[in-house]
């Protein structure tokens, strides 16, 4: 009898520990399993963005803003899952134009553009306030080019002639115009076709038009091409006078085309003009930070796809804004200064 009486209170006591251990078990086996949800949740929402949809506005399918633009968005794409992809288009005017109406979500742009943007000149009726700046890129350098036969060899030399400025509306040609007022020459004073670089390159080469204003990264392959059947002669733009321009427009920067760029033996001296990447104000602070930061974390393979990339730097990114900051990537230049 004693027997069977002891053995129910074994077992329930017993069972009354293995209920307590399960009980003083639980709460710390929940927080654990909390603990790994969250950093999972944490590491999954690093890695997208609240955007499905990434569209890269760029330029021509030969020039430098089409092949970074088509790299970066292949780091967005890698890096985040995104739907990604670029458009190419007539360049700056176009962009800007495909971002405001929200066409697209980033677009590569001159920043003298952005300046007649932001403050509704030219091109632009009035005020554009939906756009933000990400970064500012690399130099478009003005490539003024020639045949040495055509006897010329500065910008002022253009008076009277046959000229290729640029697909209408594009970055090339808004400075074109510009730099060719500055010297004091209108579009009623030469003949001007509004001709992309590949259309260009193959009007010199067919002898239609005596000289083309390339805007880009260095080199141009387009340019390149051409070096190869053609004499070419790059056309100097006097620095002095730049200046005074400069004073002006300051979006405009004294520059020189290295020797041996196109043949050339010795550096051509010419403007340029600082590239801008713009996004929609709309953009969440989260996703911009990501987008720059993953620029910046990947910029040796921007480097890789067009050698005009390796001005690209965390340094000078913020140098010459020409647009309002993204907050997001606002919030990445600081964290970046204060390391």
């Amino acid at each position: 009898m004693l027997n069977s009486l002891k053995s129910p209170l074994l077992l329930s006591a017993m069972l009354s520990a293995a209920l307590g251990l399960t009980a003083c078990s639980s709460p710390s086996s929940e927080s654990s399993d909390t603990a790994s949800a969250d950093s999972a949740a944490t590491d999954t929402a690093a890695d997208k963005l609240d955007t499905k949809f990434l569209t890269i506005a760029t330029g021509g399918a030969s020039g430098p803003y089409n092949i970074i633009g088509t790299s970066l968005s292949e780091v967005y794409v890698k890096t985040f899952g995104v739907n990604s992809k670029t458009q190419t288009t007539g360049a700056s005017v176009e962009n800007v134009n495909l971002l405001t109406q929200g066409k697209v979500d980033m677009v590569l742009a001159l920043s003298d553009v952005v300046t007649d943007a932001v403050e509704g000149k030219n091109n632009f009726e009035q005020p554009i306030t939906n756009i933000q700046q990400i970064a500012v890129l690399y130099p478009n350098v003005v490539q003024i080019v020639t045949s040495k036969k055509s006897g010329i060899k500065n910008i002022e030399d253009l008076r009277g002639k046959r000229i290729a400025v640029g697909d209408q509306g594009s970055g090339t040609e808004v400075n074109a115009r510009t730099l060719l007022e500055g010297f004091g020459i209108t579009y009623d004073d030469v003949t001007v076709d509004y001709l992309g670089f590949a259309e260009a390159a193959d009007g010199m080469k067919a002898g239609k038009i005596e000289a083309a204003f390339f805007s880009s990264g260095l080199p141009n392959s387009s340019l390149m091409e051409l070096e190869q059947g053609l004499d070419l002669q790059i056309v100097t733009i006097n620095q002095d006078k730049l200046k005074e321009i400069i004073a002006t427009k300051p979006y405009f920067k004294t520059f020189e085309i290295p020797a041996g760029t196109y043949g050339n033996e010795t550096a051509v001296p010419t403007a340029a003009i600082m590239n801008a990447l713009l996004v929609s104000s709309d953009l969440s602070e989260a996703d911009g930070y990501k987008l720059t930061k993953a620029l910046f974390d990947n910029l040796d393979g921007l480097k890789t796809a067009h050698q005009a990339a390796n001005d690209i730097s965390l340094e000078t990114a913020r140098d010459g804004m020409v647009a309002p900051i993204h907050p997001g990537a606002k919030k990445y230049y600081d964290e970046q200064a204060a390391k």
